[in-house]
C-alpha cells in the first residue's frame, strides 16, 4: 500500500525536475519581473480561474496581500473568485462566461496585471477576461497546461506548464506561483527593511 503512495511521490518529483530544465523556469522569471514593475508603480495584480484555479487564485492573492515568507508591505492582489454573490448574481442573470471580464471592466485600469489560470487554457471566462484586460490596457499573464500553447500571442507572459496530466499540471503552479513570491519577497523586502 505504501508503495503506491510513493509512486505519486516519484512521479511528482520527476515532473518537477523536468520543469525546472525547461524554458518554462524563463517564463516564470518574465512574470515575476512584469508584477514587480506594477507593484512598484502601484498597480493592482486581478487572479482569477475556476475550480482548483480559483482556490489557487485566493491563495496566491492571500501570499501577496498577507506574507510569503516574511514581513514585508502588503500588495495589491484581488482574486476574482472571491465574491460569491456577484459570481452567482451575475452567472444566473447574464452569463458564466463574463464573470471575471465584468470585474475586470470595473476594477482594472491601464497597468495593471491581470493573471487567469487555466489548466487546459481552454476556460471560456478566462479567457474572455484576458481579452478584455488587454483591451482595457491591463498587463496579461495566463498560468496553463502544455495545452494552453496556444495563449502564447494572446497574453504578455505564457506560463504554459510543459505537462499533459491535469494533477502535475496544478502541482507545477503552487510551485510556479510561490516561486514568483519568494522572488518579489527578496525584491521587496531591503525596500520594506529601509522605509
Amino acid at each position: 500500500m505504501s508503495d503506491e503512495f510513493s509512486r505519486v511521490f516519484r512521479d511528482v518529483a520527476a515532473h518537477m525536475a523536468a520543469v525546472a530544465e525547461s524554458p518554462y523556469v524563463a517564463a516564470i522569471a518574465r512574470a515575476a519581473d512584469l508584477l514587480h514593475a506594477a507593484f512598484l508603480a502601484g498597480h493592482t495584480l486581478y487572479v482569477f480561474g475556476n475550480g482548483g484555479s480559483a482556490a489557487d487564485a485566493q491563495h496566491l492573492t492571500a501570499e501577496l496581500v498577507g506574507r510569503f515568507s516574511a514581513d514585508r508591505r502588503p500588495l495589491p492582489a484581488i482574486a476574482l473568485s472571491a465574491n460569491e454573490a456577484l459570481l452567482t448574481a451575475w452567472s444566473n442573470d447574464h452569463s458564466f462566461d463574463d464573470v471575471f471580464a465584468r470585474q475586470i471592466e470595473a476594477l482594472g485600469k491601464p497597468g495593471d496585471i491581470a493573471l487567469g489560470i487555466s489548466t487546459s487554457g481552454a476556460s471560456a471566462n478566462v479567457l474572455r477576461a484576458l481579452q478584455t484586460s488587454r483591451s482595457r490596457g491591463l498587463k496579461t499573464i495566463a498560468l496553463t497546461g502544455a495545452r494552453g500553447r496556444h495563449l502564447a500571442d494572446s497574453v504578455d507572459v505564457l506560463l504554459a506548464v510543459p505537462v499533459e496530466s491535469t494533477p502535475r499540471v496544478q502541482e507545477v503552479h503552487v510551485v510556479t506561483y510561490h516561486a514568483i513570491c519568494a522572488a518579489l519577497d527578496a525584491r521587496l523586502l531591503p525596500a520594506t527593511a529601509s522605509e
